[in-house]
């Protein structure tokens, strides 16, 4: 019997969310939720799917819906997510994972309580040249881990644009930020490629305090910090330096540039990283840098219905990571990245948080 997906959102959820449940095999996508009833029943006439809510709480207590794709802003959606773990429900959840600390705590341990499997949109790490690197990371190319750097600047409210429904970004009190937001996609990849960090220490600020129209008619005081830069130092030894921002003009995206005894690994992409953009190159001591390429049974995997070609670029690595999702529920196989690692990354989040407050080296083990 497939497993019945209940998405909340009709934006973002039914433009990339939607392709990739139904790229999955064993899945079918029968509820949409949005907050009125109205936008709620058009998003199910649009996208042929049989069942519309405006109401999340209804939506988790179907009993005929075994996963909730949860994608809306951080406040409203924490106790969404809360009463789908009550009502046994598998949880797919948005980035970023909880408003704050607090919120973060209670979802971690609501899931730790439920033995469901919850999985959250940091889908990067599914990307096939960052899988390349992983395995290469694991494998010893490296040698010895030494530093590096992370970057992810971004130019998303320098000048406002209508098509994008993101202003109220600006606003103070939503659990967004660049560190937040950028910055978890960034330290989730950074968890799963080098481990655990122990400590940080960080500037996390406002560089443009208000966003304008581009013909100035239209102008938006930000409430919000749109600009961090850390050090992190992980347990294997490794000092990274990482910098986020959304209002970076003429942002360079994404880079990963990190060395050790033996080698260089450096991925990038020209803006947030998809399966289409992101390059790879590497060279170990006395070498060159050079690209490495990307086998084919990573862009075309056999496990979903779609594959790095397909016209909406984030949809194939969410589709990976849901179908790993969806593996996991069945027993074969474990989920990522998971609320533990959502965890851990708050975690780290309010170590920065904390640095930025106080001036001085956070340990990751403070923040309980």
């Amino acid at each position: 019997m497939a497993l019945r997906v209940g998405i909340i959102s009709a934006n973002w959820g039914t433009f990339a969310h939607l392709p990739a449940w139904r790229a999955v095999p064993g899945v079918e996508v029968v509820a949409v939720c949005t907050s009125r009833q109205e936008t709620a029943e058009a998003a199910a006439a649009k996208h042929a799917i049989p069942r519309a809510y405006w109401d999340a709480q209804a939506l988790a207590a179907d009993p005929d819906i075994d996963i909730v794709d949860c994608g809306t802003r951080a406040p409203i959606r924490e106790p969404m997510v809360l009463a789908c773990l009550e009502q046994g429900k598998h949880v797919y959840n948005a980035i970023p994972f909880a408003k704050d600390l607090d919120g973060a705590r209670a979802l971690h341990a609501a899931w730790k309580r439920s033995g469901l499997v919850g999985v959250v949109d940091a889908f990067s790490e599914w990307i096939p040249a960052h899988q390349v690197a992983k395995t290469m990371i694991d494998g010893g190319y490296l040698g010895r881990q030494f530093g590096g750097t992370c970057l992810f600047n971004m130019a998303l409210f320098n000048r406002l644009n209508p098509q994008f429904p993101y202003n109220w970004f600006a606003q103070a009190g939503q659990g967004v930020s660049a560190v937040r937001n950028l910055g978890s996609q960034a330290l989730h990849m950074l968890l799963w490629l080098f481990g655990a960090i122990e400590e940080v220490v960080a500037h996390d600020g406002q560089l443009l305090g208000a966003w304008r129209s581009p013909d100035g008619g239209t102008v938006i005081t930000a409430e919000t910090n749109d600009f961090a830069s850390m050090l992190l130092r992980f347990r294997s030894g490794l000092v990274l330096q990482c910098q986020v921002s959304w209002n970076a003009p003429l942002g360079a995206g994404w880079l990963l540039d990190v060395f050790g005894s033996d080698g260089r690994i450096v991925a990038q992409a020209p803006s947030f990283p998809t399966s289409r953009d992101t390059t790879l190159h590497a060279g170990r001591l006395g070498g060159a840098l050079e690209p490495i390429a990307i086998p084919d049974a990573l862009l075309h995997s056999p496990a979903v219905a779609i594959d790095a070609d397909f016209p909406i670029p984030p949809a194939y690595p969410m589709a990976l990571s849901m179908n790993a999702m969806v593996r996991a529920i069945e027993g074969k196989g474990s989920a990522r990245p998971d609320f533990e690692q959502s965890w851990q990354v708050e975690r780290i989040q309010e170590a920065i948080r904390l640095s930025q407050a106080e001036r001085r080296w956070v340990r990751i083990d403070e923040i309980a």
